[in-house]
Parts: C-alpha cells; structure tokens; sequence
C-alpha cells in the first residue's frame, strides 16, 4: 500500500500525523508528508484511517 498527499488539498491540519506519526510529518511549509513509502504492513490500518479521516481528503490512497 502506498499513500499519496495531494498538496493542492492539504491545508497542514495534521490530524495524519496524529494519527500515524510513524508515517506522517509536516514539512517545513506545513504540508503533510509520507514518511514511508510503501507503507509497512503493521501500519496499514493506520494508513487506512489517516486517509478515511483527512478532514480535506488530502491522502490518497494508492494500491
């Protein structure tokens, strides 16, 4: 499983990166970043929510 942030949508709420701090991180213009790409199997579930809750559906999930 990949993720993907679509930059055009990301406003920096960082509700990823509470979620799955492992695989999230803001960059340094506030901007959501995948830190692991692919994600790890033991973090898919995680992956998975970050995505359903992005409050700008700015993760994409990719198989």
């Amino acid at each position: 499983m990949r993720v993907e942030v679509d930059r055009d949508r990301c406003e920096g709420n960082a509700v990823c990166v509470g979620i799955a701090p492992d695989l999230f991180e803001l960059d340094d213009e506030d901007y959501a970043v995948v830190k692991s790409d692919p994600v790890p199997a033991d973090q898919e579930d995680l992956a998975e929510q970050a995505v359903n809750e992005c409050p700008r559906a700015a993760l994409i999930r990719k198989d």
